[in-house]
């Protein structure tokens, strides 16, 4: 059999046993990224357009972090709990056909939310998006750096301890990371933090490529998110091929 009716079938496989959970997260995303845009305006007496910018412009930030470091984690500690991963070992697949697929996925149900967050930030604000061509590729290279780091440190660790890892990271996310708000606010050691964290570098990633004249990336941002998911999917195939 090809390589490709491997990944075709683990696709269908792994689609129809959480078909239902993915559309009712697609729709959960819906809700988050539209409160992101709406929401937390009111935090703000008289927010300019720069502010509006950033929380356009987070928006997608944050629903592509929620699902690789925050949903699939969870989802990956339920199928090691249940015995699901046991059972995944022993398909007669590579193992990186099964991360393929199962990132197909995930990347799948983040468009309604991103699609959403955007039409509703463009339409209510009109916060000044200038999309560079960039935009997909970006969009693929976050959520393949957070997808790969869910995989990553949910197939090594325990459960609970992957369940624990992944409400720290959306409470950091929200709150205590550059992504609706400039990296300078942060207290210099949350700086230096975030230069080496993924997260500021896919939030810098994102705001270049739908606000190309108001926000820049730099090359250091795209090599930190590339090797976060090489990490990441590097050590998710170990451990997935051990015995």
């Amino acid at each position: 059999m090809s390589l490709w009716s491997h990944y075709k079938y683990v696709f269908q496989l792994q689609f129809l046993r959480n078909a239902g959970f993915l559309i009712f997260m697609a729709l959960i995303q819906i809700l988050i990224s539209v409160g992101i845009v709406i929401g937390f305006t009111y935090l703000i007496p008289a927010p300019d357009t720069k502010t509006i910018l950033f929380l356009a412009t987070g928006a997608p930030t944050i629903i592509l972090i929620i699902t690789g470091l925050v949903i699939l984690p969870q989802q990956v500690g339920t199928a090691k709990s249940d015995g699901y991963m046991e059972f995944m070992r022993t398909w007669p697949v590579k193992r990186s056909v099964i991360l393929g697929a199962e990132t197909f996925m995930w990347i799948i149900i983040t468009v309604p939310g991103i699609v959403v967050a955007s039409l509703v930030a463009h339409f209510m604000f009109s916060p000044g998006y200038d999309i560079s061509w960039t935009v997909v590729p970006a969009l693929l290279m976050i959520a393949l750096t957070s997808i790969g780091v869910g995989y990553g440190f949910s197939y090594l660790l325990s459960p609970t301890a992957s369940l624990g890892i992944s409400q720290v990271i959306i409470f950091g996310a929200l709150m205590f990371s550059p992504v609706n708000f400039p990296m300078d606010r942060l207290p210099e050691w949350l700086q230096t933090l975030h230069e080496i964290l993924p997260i500021y570098s896919m939030a810098e990633v994102m705001r270049a490529s739908l606000a190309t004249t108001t926000f820049d990336a730099t090359l250091g941002n795209y090599i930190n998110l590339l090797i976060w998911c090489v990490i990441g999917y590097g050590g998710a195939i170990i451990i997935l091929n051990r015995k």
